[in-house]
């Protein structure tokens, strides 16, 4: 039973020592994974604050567009106007 035994021991020993090998490796690729992630997220909250900033932006500057455009399309119309009294007046 001794022989028995010791092989069975040095089994059991190879078969934990695998596992461990295996958890290790697995440990260190989810610890990579979770770094990478990481990165990830802090890159998309910069993108995010970046957009936000953009949107602010844009919101801030609609006013002011929206009254230019206004203005642009007083001009217009009198321009047009006066080129239809001309082109009548002919």
């Amino acid at each position: 039973m001794e022989t028995a035994t010791e092989v069975l021991v040095v089994i059991v020993s190879i078969t934990l020592t695998i596992f461990l090998l295996v958890g290790i490796v697995v440990l260190v690729k989810i610890l990579q994974i979770l770094k990478d992630i990481k990165n990830i997220v802090k890159k998309a909250e910069q993108i995010a604050g970046t957009a936000e900033a953009v949107g602010e932006f844009f919101q801030k500057t609609a006013g002011t567009a929206a009254v230019a455009k206004l203005v642009a399309n007083i001009v217009q119309s009198f321009r047009g106007r006066r080129g239809k009294y001309r082109k009548d007046d002919i």
